[in-house]
């Protein structure tokens, strides 16, 4: 059986925010640090840099700061407009699912012949 799931992206200027730059800022929130989010999400360092740098060409703000390693360790964390980016993506794919729930357990259904 497949799985029946909503996916959506939001278009921003001529830029897109969908589930993979949403989770990479969530990893990096998480884990304060873009090479662990790279990590995490089983991408190199190149490619993980490459999205923050599309990411922030969304609105032409940064959505994330870093510190060069030494004896604090660097690490990246992100700004307040990483914050909202994220938060507003969250909040609208948790909207979206609720809404979408009904019409999705319904495709589930026909996906595995319930009904």
């Amino acid at each position: 059986m497949r799985s029946t799931r909503l996916w959506f992206q939001i278009r921003i200027g001529e830029g897109r925010l969908g589930p993979g730059k949403a989770e990479l800022l969530a990893h990096i929130r998480d884990s304060g640090s873009l090479s662990e989010a790279a990590r995490r999400m089983g991408m190199s360092y190149r490619r993980a840099w490459t999205l923050m740098e599309a990411i922030n060409d969304l609105t032409g703000k940064p959505a994330l700061v870093t510190a060069r390693g030494g004896a604090q360790g660097g690490g990246s964390r992100l700004t307040e407009h990483g914050e909202t980016l994220l938060a507003a993506y969250e909040t609208l794919r948790a909207e979206l699912e609720a809404v979408a729930a009904p019409t999705l357990a319904r495709l589930a259904a026909l996906d595995s012949g319930d009904e």
